[in-house]
């Protein structure tokens, strides 16, 4: 891993030792003056075969190095504005890049901005370019390697890595270098959690890390153990914990900034739940062992919201936020909870059990019930909650409900800003058909078909109509896919990046 050190700088270009610059070129009608150019500006006397090579269809970049190697090398890379080309162009070029020099000794980056105007409109904010520029370093660098005894097979483990980045644009931040890194200080203490194995991420573990991360932070915290979660009647939540020797927690999370700072007459009010499974093996309805392992991500909902908590806060967003996290194991025991139980949850309502497979919705369902007596603006959920969402949207999507226009097209804007993108399902009242019990208020399982749905129509049932509410389903792209260089090896943290800069936009 590197330590990176961002800059941002105008005129003054200093080359060190071991530099490597980065200069992008547009393939448009121009690019063969353009590379004579760069050619002329750098005098790297470049070859008609390396020339030829990147005026070609199939090459994109070209790496050479200079005369007198200041810098010692420059990579010269060619895009294609078209229909393909989108504003996770440069999070996931830079993610590739770092991956493929991680092994190599190189002390400075030098990467200038592009002068050229992108077909995207979100690229064309110097800013926000820079932000998708430093993301991408972030996210190419992390890895989860705490339990290897040999950590030392990256010559640059915490190699420190100056990346200056030059541009001629007055309007730039002085502080999105900072407000950047925040981010993804968020991201990575989510996929953190999210990688760690269930037996060192209990549901007490989970809450004993985010109280130490939350030390000297604007962030009350309080925790339910077991006893108070019965004396609160959350049976969901309890009766789903009770069949593992690590027993059920529930955590509370709050952050509100202090109004006069803040500059704002009122301060939004959001709730943010996310579903905290520290591992699901189904209960008694046992889930195959293939891909079994990967359970121990079905509490990255919480991760999310626990991050999102923390980054809110570094950032002083001018919002007033709660985190609901229910935390449990799901485990087959004398004690679990079975097919065919009947729960009485903190809200009154009764909960026929179908399957204990289905259990993220019955410990969201006393998290909802709390989540709206705090009488919120908003309440936003996250959770793993099926695989039949990622049947309908692959790997890369989450499932966006929602019954409140305006919410889902913030979101979805959010999510196509920052590339964690989210499509809307219907959450139409025919579903409710769907999981309606005959001893019971609802079933926590329906039919075969639309099960996304049906699980998001049975968290509807434990939200207050009166507060607007969405649900997102993040089980596809919060495990690790092969869709970008970025999500391949690890579990993702899907979710802080999108609701940080929905809940930025929001609070402006």
């Amino acid at each position: 891993m590197f330590d990176f050190n961002f800059q941002l700088s105008k005129n003054k270009i200093s080359f060190n030792d071991y530099s490597l610059v980065i200069r992008f070129l547009v393939d448009d009608e121009n690019l063969k003056k353009n590379l004579n150019d760069l050619d002329k500006i750098y005098n790297l006397s470049l070859s008609e075969i390396q020339k030829e090579n990147l005026l070609s269809k199939d090459i994109t970049q070209i790496r050479v190095p200079t005369k007198f190697g200041k810098p010692d090398e420059i990579i010269i890379h060619k895009i294609k504005i078209d229909d393909n080309f989108n504003q996770d162009y440069f999070r996931n070029y830079f993610s590739e890049l770092v991956q493929k020099i991680s092994n190599e000794k190189i002390n400075s980056i030098h990467i200038f901005i592009p002068k050229f105007k992108f077909s995207n409109e979100f690229l064309n904010d110097k800013n926000y370019l820079v932000q998708t520029f430093i993301e991408g370093f972030y996210l190419g660098n992390y890895s989860f390697n705490k339990y290897k005894s040999d950590k030392k097979s990256n010559k640059n483990l915490n190699n420190k890595l100056d990346v200056i980045i030059y541009s001629e644009d007055e309007d730039l931040k002085k502080d999105i270098i900072k407000s950047t890194e925040i981010v993804m200080e968020a991201v990575y203490f989510a996929r953190d959690l999210q990688n760690e194995p269930s037996n060192e991420l209990t549901p007490d573990d989970f809450v004993k890390i985010v109280k130490s991360k939350a030390i000297n932070k604007e962030i009350k915290i309080i925790s339910f153990d077991e006893k108070e979660i019965v004396k609160r009647e959350m049976f969901g939540l309890y009766s789903v914990g009770k069949g593992s020797v690590n027993k059920p927690r529930f955590l509370v999370m709050e952050y509100k900034p202090d109004v006069k700072k803040s500059k704002k007459p009122k301060l939004k009010k959001i709730a943010l739940v996310g579903k905290g499974m520290t591992f699901d093996s189904g209960g008694i309805s046992l889930k195959p062992s293939k891909s079994m392992g990967d359970m121990k991500n079905d509490m990255a909902g919480a991760s999310v919201v626990a991050a999102v908590l923390l980054a809110a806060s570094e950032l002083k967003l001018p919002i007033h936020l709660f985190g609901i996290i229910p935390l449990a194991e799901n485990m087959p025991s004398g004690s679990a909870f079975k097919p065919g139980d009947i729960i009485r949850t903190s809200s009154g309502k009764t909960i026929e059990i179908e399957d204990t497979d289905a259990e993220g919705r019955v410990i969201l369902s006393d998290a909802l019930h709390y989540a709206s007596k705090l009488n919120p603006d908003q309440i936003i959920d996250f959770a793993t909650l099926t695989g039949s969402v990622v049947v309908a949207l692959g790997e890369f999507v989450a499932g966006l409900f929602t019954k409140d226009d305006k919410l889902a097209d913030d979101l979805l804007r959010s999510g196509i800003k920052t590339y964690e993108r989210v499509w809307r399902l219907p959450l139409w009242d025919d579903y409710n058909k769907l999981i309606e019990s005959d001893v019971a208020d609802v079933k926590n399982l329906g039919i075969r078909w639309a099960g996304s749905i049906t699980a998001a129509k049975f968290l509807e049932k434990f939200v207050d109509k009166k507060i607007k509410w969405a649900h997102l389903d993040i089980a596809g792209p919060s495990i690790h896919h092969n869709f970008r260089s970025y999500t391949n090896k690890y579990m993702t943290g899907f979710g802080v990046r999108l609701i940080l800069n929905y809940l930025n936009e929001i609070s402006k």
